[in-house]
């Protein structure tokens, strides 16, 4: 059975009107650790604000956020997916529109975002997750140079027991 959009999204995501300021999206998208803030007005997407939009439209051009309107900034008529889409098809339409994240709509109501990191660790399987963190996670002051077997591991338990005389 193919995965679909509603068991990875995120649901209620927060979201901004069109008359608030690019710094009230700012605070909002700290707050929330978000990288995208929804624009609802009347119970209708707007659009969306991305941080990418903050600061190529906002900080680049050297506006105060405090007098930026959102509904200046805002992208409108974003692409967008139901709960329903598969998440090949969502993971899909973000590659065609160049985008990392999707308004989720049932019907005209907002009722989530993907990611393409929500499609991502919903479509893999929990080793290559696994294997992805730990690239991920290594650096040259983390690695092991001690030319032992790596920690944990059989050959390491075995050399750790024989020092000890078990």
């Amino acid at each position: 059975m193919a995965m679909l959009v509603r068991h990875a999204m995120t649901e209620s995501p927060k979201t901004a009107k069109s008359d608030m300021s690019a710094g009230d999206a700012a605070a909002l998208m700290k707050q929330f650790d978000v990288g995208v803030i929804p624009i609802v007005d009347d119970g209708k997407l707007a659009g969306i604000v991305s941080d990418r939009d903050l600061v190529l439209r906002v900080i680049a051009n050297r506006e105060n956020p405090d007098r930026v309107r959102l509904g200046d900034i805002l992208t409108r008529t974003p692409a967008t997916v139901s709960p329903d889409t598969k998440l090949t098809e969502a993971r899909d339409l973000m590659a065609q529109h160049r985008v990392r994240r999707l308004p989720v709509l049932k019907g005209r109501e907002l009722v989530g975002i993907i990611s393409l990191g929500d499609v991502a660790l919903a479509s893999a399987s929990e080793r290559a997750v696994g294997e992805a963190l730990e690239d991920i996670s290594k650096s040259s002051s983390t690695a092991d140079i001690s030319g032992q077997p790596d920690r944990g591991t059989p050959d390491r338990a075995h050399q750790n027991q024989d020092r000890l005389g078990a």
